[in-house]
């Protein structure tokens, strides 16, 4: 198994929420990609790298990343033996690839032929997530189906559902379809989808067919990876393994909340999500 943390966004919400914030108590993190940021002890995404390599859940880590941040991804990386850092080579928040392009990208550079996990770079999840857990599904999953794909998901609130991708599942958390930001009546589920996903190496072709297909498509088609999911469910079977919620680094706000649970509450610092 193969990690592929997705690190190329700008974070544009959080750097503008830190330029106008009056307090001064957040001017050390202008100019810091979301995935480095300081999270309790260390950088978000070191939290990854030490859980991932922890539980043996995978042999080497890609982290795509953008040419404006590519410096300090490699030195962060520095510290780590198991980790590569790979530019999409885009400067701007225009110039972006976008999200199922990044994941594309670190594929064929890295001509991975395996299974792949695929991490979004400014989240984390709550004490109860597990990556032995994930593998433990992951391979029931492969029982059933040598093509059978991986999400999670976690229970959101009513007023919720209008910002995140929502699954509809069956009897066996077989996923039949994912909405996209819908009204919480439009649908009756409230299972909101993060970016993380367990691609099995059989399905990997499909990001050419999908990134084909939206070759002409706006931006927004290609960035968020939940619209290569909802694409991926007509022509995969796609299960779901339940957690109970998540840390989504988007803004000030949220960004404050995620460090001090980290600083403050989190009990089993070694052990987490491993």
């Amino acid at each position: 198994m193969k990690a592929v943390i997705l690190a190329a966004g700008y974070g544009t919400r959080l750097q503008r929420d830190v330029a106008s914030d009056r307090s001064g108590m957040f001017v050390h993190l202008a100019g810091i990609p979301k995935p480095l940021l300081p999270v309790g002890r260390s950088a978000l995404i070191s939290l990854w790298v030490q859980a991932l390599t922890r539980s043996g859940f995978v042999d080497r880590i890609y982290v795509v990343t953008n040419a404006l941040y590519l410096d300090a991804f490699e030195e962060w990386a520095s510290d780590f033996t198991n980790v590569q850092i790979l530019s999409d080579q885009t400067k701007t928040n225009e110039e972006r690839l976008g999200a199922v392009a990044c994941l594309q990208l670190a594929v064929k550079h890295y001509n991975i032929q395996d299974h792949v996990v695929v991490v979004g770079g400014d989240t984390l999840f709550k004490e109860d997530f597990s990556l032995r857990k994930v593998q433990k599904t992951f391979s029931d999953v492969q029982t059933k189906c040598e093509d059978g794909c991986l999400v999670l998901s976690y229970q959101c609130r009513d007023e919720e559902t209008q910002k995140y991708g929502i699954l509809e599942v069956d009897e066996d958390l077989r996923v039949v379809c994912m909405k996209e930001k819908p009204l919480s009546s439009e649908t009756e589920s409230r299972r909101a989808c993060p970016c993380f996903y367990v691609f099995p190496k059989r399905s990997l072709p499909l990001l050419d067919a999908f990134l084909e297909e939206k070759r002409n498509a706006p931006i927004e088609e290609k960035d968020a990876p939940g619209n290569f999911v909802s694409w991926l469910i007509l022509r995969k079977p796609v299960y779901v393994h339940q957690i109970s919620g998540r840390f989504d680094v988007g803004n000030l706000p949220s960004y404050i909340e995620c460090d001090l649970y980290f600083r403050e509450k989190l009990k089993a610092v070694e052990s987490y999500m491993v």
